[in-house]
This record gives structure tokens, C-alpha cells and sequence, in this order.
């Protein structure tokens, strides 16, 4: 089903109901598509990967699938302001239930420059996962930038025998157990990576496993190493609470200590995010 919301100047935004689709491609991203007096001529899509937002002072970081689109004015299309564009994207975000993070007349923010004066930044909760979207008309509306990023944590594809094949073979293996923000209270979503570590324990009752808690080098790291050691101890209690015996585990936490990827990067901080399964 696609809705139609026809908003000033008779320029359109359409909404669309769908489910979201890694295309990759030319196409729309979720939820929004293109002004009618532009087309897509670029796209910088990624399954996985941060995103620099701003919320009109200052950046913050998102992760999860990007769909970064870049829109161009139609042959022969009358060309809107750039005011224009962005009051469509504005109400269109509205009219979902969205919220605006900001709407700025700024050329840049933190360490990123914009293409012109104005940047929107908007979010949406939406069937129980949350959007986030950036809109940077540039040229006074002639193309513009639509990124939106569907807000998740970095997944684990792993299964009780891929478990136990590289702890037999590695001796380690790093998992990205999501936890509430500051605490080690392990989130739902995780459920399913606690229950395949249960799994591999019970397919070999002899192996014995050491659970290690990891940070990036965000923060104070007196207190990282505190969260990572209670972190660790919850996975611990989530494994024996499966029913594995508590003899056959240990948790430490090591904090910002063994970075396995550049704390520099955004892509190096989710890696050393991690929970480590140490073959004893």
C-alpha cells in the first residue's frame, strides 16, 4: 500500500508501507522516496556499517544498514528550493509519526562539512526498530543527500557446531552480545547467541569455556573494566541459568585492555566491543 501526501509548492513525497530491502542499487530507501523533480543518481548503500549524525551542535554515531542516496534535478523539472525540499522530507517524517532532531542552518558540524547551509536530521520509530534520517539539499535544491540508517547492533551468524569448530580450532572466538547502554543487563535480541553457546556445552559435556568482557577506549577505564567484568559475569549467569554448570565456566572483564581492531575508527570501536569464549 503507498500513501500519497501532497504537501507546498505541489511537490510530493511518498511514503511507502513496505518491509526493508538491502537492494543496493538506485532505487528508494525505506519509507521515503525521491521529490518527483529528482532522481537518484548515486547510491552508497551498506549492510553494516556507522553513520555521523547531527543533532544541530554536535555529531552522534549510528550503526546499522545504511541507505545513503544522492538525488538529482530531472531534465526539464522545475527546480525546488532547498527550504522547499526539506519541508517536504520534514512533513512527509511527520505525517509517520517521526520526530525532528534537528533542522539547522549550518555548514558544518563537529569534524564534517555539509554541501550547503541547511541539514535536517529526523527519527521514527517504526514496528519496534528505529530510523534514523538525514536530509542535505545542496546547490539550493538542484541535488541533494537522503541517508537513512536503520538502527541495529553489529549480529552474530553463529550456530552451536560454528561455536564449538572454532573453539576447537582457534581456542577463541569474539561474539557482540548487545547489552542496555552502561549496564550488563543483556537485551532480548541477544537471547538467541546465549542459547547456541547453551547448545555447544551440552553437544560436549567436557569442554570448559572462559568468558571475557570487552570494551573500546570510550570513557574512563577504571569504569570500562568494571563494565566489561559485569557484563562477562552476566553471560555467565544467562549460560549456568541454561542449565550448564556453573565448574565448567569463569568471567573476567579486561575493559579497553585487548583492543583487536584500531580504537581510531568507528569500525574498530564495534569490534572491540565484544565478548570473547576462551577454550580452557
Amino acid at each position: 500500500m503507498t500513501l500519497n501526501i501532497i504537501l507546498s509548492a505541489a511537490l510530493l513525497v511518498v511514503i511507502q508501507a513496505l518491509p526493508v530491502k538491502a537492494d543496493g542499487d538506485l532505487k528508494d530507501p525505506p519509507q521515503f522516496t525521491g521529490m518527483p523533480s529528482h532522481s537518484v543518481i548515486e547510491a552508497e548503500d551498506k549492510d553494516f556499517d556507522s553513520y555521523k549524525f547531527c543533532d544541530g551542535k554536535k555529531l552522534f554515531t549510528v550503526e546499522g544498514k545504511v541507505w545513503r542516496k544522492h538525488y538529482n534535478l530531472k531534465d526539464g523539472a522545475q527546480q525546488p528550493s532547498a527550504t522547499q525540499v526539506t519541508r517536504n522530507y520534514a512533513n512527509a517524517l511527520k505525517k509517520l509519526g517521526g520526530t525532528v532532531v534537528a533542522d539547522s542552518q549550518i555548514t558544518s558540524c563537529g569534524d564534517k562539512q555539509y554541501c550547503s547551509e541547511r541539514v535536517f536530521t529526523g527519527k521514527l520509530l517504526k514496528d519496534g526498530g528505529e530510523l534514523l534520517i538525514e536530509l542535505e539539499p545542496c546547490n539550493d535544491g538542484f541535488d541533494y543527500w537522503l541517508t537513512v540508517v536503520q538502527k541495529e547492533a553489529m549480529k552474530n551468524d553463529v550456530s552451536a557446531s560454528a561455536l564449538l569448530d572454532a573453539l576447537k580450532q582457534d581456542g577463541h572466538i569474539a561474539l557482540y552480545i548487545n547489552f542496555d547502554t552502561g549496564k550488563s543487563t543483556i537485551k532480548p535480541e541477544s537471547t538467541a547467541v546465549i542459547d547456541q553457546i547453551i547448545a555447544m556445552m551440552n553437544s560436549d559435556k567436557t569442554i570448559k569455556i572462559g568468558i571475557e568482557g570487552h570494551t573500546d577506549n570510550a570513557g574512563n577505564s577504571k569504569s570500562n573494566k568494571t563494565l566489561s567484568d559485569a557484563r562477562a559475569k552476566a553471560v555467565m549467569a544467562a549460560i549456568v541459568k541454561g542449565g550448564i554448570a556453573a565448574s565448567r565456566l569463569t568471567a573476567v572483564g579486561f575493559g579497553q585492555e585487548k583492543p583487536i581492531a584500531d580504537n581510531g575508527t568507528n569500525e574498530g570501536k564495534q569490534k572491540n566491543r565484544r565478548v570473547e569464549l576462551v577454550k580452557k
